[in-house]
């Protein structure tokens, strides 16, 4: 019922969004790591990382009251510069988060069986408002925030979130990553490999000119690493297969289904979608948010699945391709933190609109606004449900040393 009605929803807006809409030009072709393609534009992407990290430092005092100081502000790291101890600590938080009993009722979601549950089953019941909404980045960085606190406050962990450089990985091949090597201190790797599988065609239920990816080499159930034996409890909601199948529990996606967490970590959708030249056209071509979050997402219809979903799509696997359940994935955390910097880089070119401007948040309340909804204002709230909170409005969320944060990126 959920890829029914995401598939609905997107054929019906699209037409409206795209009709009014000068779409960012597509990244273009796969590609070649041979010619070096794949190292375009590292250099312009650290530099512009440097340039967001001194424009923090300068701000902080003056901007913020002296709350969140230089002296007190921690620094998210990419993971493979955390030590061996910084990265079992994670793992062993996050391990320890699915240890707990779940806070959803069991009337809410009868499948949240773990604290890390209550996460994935607050996104499956909020996808269709937080995401191709005003809303999407703001809520995203909080929901982000909150598991880094849970993880902090429930299982003392002591380090920061770590996040996932997708430019990296499109250089190396994400199996040689240290985030996802299948070592004792990753993220766990590869999915057991599925023989002759299809493509990934999205687009195929709802109309749209489609997108076609490989599937990847694995498909089947993780098998090394910490996370090769947690069970993915809830969904699947629209799980994209091979074959342009998309699957549902016909149960609904918040009863108890468990399984294997399965991946198939695809170096070409990493490498199309999610380079070093995507992440600088992202963060440096955007004038305004509404085409900087379009532009990371990517335009229905016109080739591109952005940053975002060239993240998502290059884990693979369930939920990996599963836009509801994708938080079940514990890589989703590193992915949507880099997301979270990607922003930051962009908001620190110019943070007295980006972030303290009446435009710091353009769009609508609902999936590319079908069912048409309010315009998204920086005095709307965001609310967690069972998995955390309290409840913010979007205005405390803008900037990494406001409102409940106290953070920046290396």
């Amino acid at each position: 019922m959920h890829a029914q009605i995401l598939s609905l929803v997107i054929l019906q807006a699209a037409s409206t969004v795209l009709g009014g809409l000068v779409p960012p030009t597509p990244h273009g072709p796969v590609l070649d790591a041979r010619d070096g393609a794949l190292t375009d534009n590292v250099d312009k992407v650290a530099a512009l990382a440097a340039a967001a990290l001194n424009k923090a430092k300068t701000t902080a005092d003056a901007t913020l009251g002296g709350r969140c100081t230089w002296k007190n502000v921690k620094v998210r790291k990419e993971w493979g510069k955390l030590t061996v101890d910084e990265r079992k600590a994670y793992i062993a938080a996050v391990k320890c988060l699915q240890s707990k009993p779940a806070l959803t009722p069991s009337s809410v979601a009868s499948g949240a069986k773990t604290r890390f549950d209550d996460f994935v089953a607050t996104h499956i019941n909020q996808t269709l408002t937080i995401h191709y909404t005003g809303n999407f980045l703001g809520w995203h960085r909080y929901f982000t925030y909150l598991y880094e606190k849970a993880l902090s406050c429930e299982c003392g962990y002591k380090g920061t979130q770590p996040y996932w450089d997708w430019a990296q990985t499109a250089i190396t091949g994400m199996t040689a990553s240290p985030i996802f090597d299948g070592s004792d201190t990753s993220m766990s790797g590869q999915g057991a490999a599925i023989p002759n599988q299809g493509d990934i065609i999205l687009g195929a239920s709802s109309g749209l000119p489609p997108i076609v990816l490989d599937a990847g080499p694995g498909g089947g159930c993780v098998t090394s690493g910490p996370f090769k034996d947690m069970k993915v409890n809830l969904g699947p909601a629209a799980l994209d297969t091979p074959g342009g199948i998309s699957v549902s529990n016909p149960n609904g996606p918040l009863t108890y289904n468990p399984r294997c967490l399965s991946r198939s970590l695809t170096d070409s959708v990493n490498q199309r979608f999610a380079n070093a030249t995507s992440i600088f056209r992202t963060v440096s071509e955007p004038g305004n948010v509404f085409d900087f979050q379009m532009m990371m997402q990517g335009v229905p219809g016109f080739g591109d699945i952005g940053v975002h979903g060239g993240g998502h799509y290059a884990l693979g696997g369930d939920p990996g391709r599963d836009v509801f359940v994708s938080p079940g994935d514990p890589a989703f955390y590193l992915h949507h933190a880099m997301i979270d910097r990607t922003w930051w880089m962009w908001q620190m070119q110019d943070p007295a609109n980006r972030v303290s401007g009446p435009n710091a948040v353009i769009g609508t309340n609902t999936f590319l606004n079908s069912p048409p909804s309010a315009n998204t204002t920086l005095d709307d709230f965001v609310d967690y449900g069972f998995a955390a909170g309290p409840p913010r409005k979007l205005r405390d969320l803008m900037s990494t040393m406001g409102g409940p944060f106290c953070y920046v990126y290396e």
